[in-house]
């Protein structure tokens, strides 16, 4: 009896000298955060993204913990975001007591519409998180202008961006602070991890502090402030360093996996919103390849969804709004507010296998049950 075919949402690639670096963890013993892979990996993505500072986490979303931390915003400061994002971002605000305030998204990128920013801006307005979602960028630059003209700091989500430019400036560089995930979907990977950049050095060594339970080098265990071992293990380090190493490879890699998709789904255009291939400041780097079911069809999102699944192809629904999550709304966050580019794509939008180890008969497999899908259903 033959296996069915699966063809998993993601699979990472390993290609570089991981095992080299693993095996000389294991061999010295070095496996902790105190190993020389946490510094060389911290040093040498910086560089590559062009701050100053890079501070390694366990994960990304505590690299949003410890930047909003680093800022010491005041209680009841408000910072705006997009409705249309994973909900880690809104979970750092609201534990450290600040007020989220919501923005729409632009329907074709799914990003955060500058315009929105602007309006939303008040004078408790503190922060800005700028989320780069799905494989372009957001149109940083007027978002800003605005902030500088209001003394507004920036942080910059750039978790599923390793790579991406927004007018030729590489996203993780443009804010005053920065995170990115190295979750196994993203373009590299450490299993789990996270990094905060800067090239502040004051909130650098803020985010060392708090990240490592505020011990202080002349009296380790007396203690002034309240932290998190947020630490990243050698390990980790160790496997991202040699991802790090293949970057320019796995982005190659990732934009050839679009252009396929986009090739063999474009006859469909009908029944689906493709991804855009470039706007006039980025190229995309598709980290997910999404799909937007157009109005008037005659089957839904969850048809088409169970249908993959059922032969074999993984997917996954699209972020669920935070004005729409029902612990925030039993917190009284939101009430009554309405974001209909964001709630459209999140009850409409999913994605399909895309990770750098899809091989060219599995993009084609996904392709013929997507075809078979629509055939069926429609």
């Amino acid at each position: 009896m033959s296996s069915k075919r699966i063809v998993p949402v993601n699979t990472p690639l390993f290609i570089g000298n991981e095992k080299k670096y693993l095996n000389d963890c294991i061999d010295t013993g070095w496996v902790s955060s105190d190993g020389s892979y946490v510094k060389k990996f911290e040093k040498e993505f910086a560089k590559y993204i062009g701050v100053d500072h890079g501070i390694s986490v366990c994960n990304g979303s505590l690299a949003i913990d410890l930047a909003i931390a680093a800022l010491e915003l005041k209680e009841g400061d408000e910072i705006i975001l997009p409705t249309f994002t994973i909900i880690s971002c809104i979970s750092s605000i609201i534990r450290l007591g600040l007020n989220p305030v919501l923005v729409d998204c632009c329907p074709e990128t799914f990003n955060m519409n500058p315009d929105e920013v602007i309006k939303k801006i008040s004078p408790k307005t503190k922060a800005i998180m700028v989320v780069h979602i799905y494989g372009l960028p957001v149109d940083i630059d007027p978002i800003k202008e605005v902030a500088t003209k209001n003394n507004i700091k920036i942080i910059e989500d750039s978790a599923e961006m390793h790579g991406q430019t927004y007018k030729l400036k590489k996203c993780g560089s443009m804010g005053d602070i920065s995170t990115f995930s190295f979750y196994a979907n993203k373009h590299i990977t450490t299993g789990e991890g996270g990094m905060v950049l800067t090239s502040d050095e004051e909130l650098a060594e803020k985010c060392k502090y708090y990240r490592n339970l505020c011990f202080k080098a002349e009296s380790r265990f007396v203690h002034d402030d309240l932290g998190w071992n947020y630490r990243m293990s050698n390990i980790q380090a160790a496997v991202g360093l040699a991802q790090l190493e293949c970057i320019d490879e796995f982005i190659l890699k990732k934009r050839d996996i679009g252009k396929k998709y986009q090739d063999r789904l474009k006859n469909l255009s009908e029944i689906f919103q493709l991804p855009i291939e470039k706007n006039n400041f980025a190229e995309n780097i598709y980290w997910v390849f999404s799909l937007v079911l157009k109005k008037g069809l005659n089957f839904s999102l969850k048809d088409i969804t169970n249908y993959l699944s059922s032969h074999g192809i993984g997917n996954r629904p699209f972020f669920w709004p935070m004005h729409l999550q029902p612990y925030l709304l039993k917190q009284d966050y939101f009430k009554n507010e309405k974001y209909p580019n964001s709630e459209y794509i999140a009850k409409h939008g999913f994605y399909i296998p895309s990770g750098l180890g899809i091989n060219d008969d599995d993009i084609n497999f996904v392709c013929d049950s997507i075809e078979e899908a629509v055939n069926e259903l429609s």
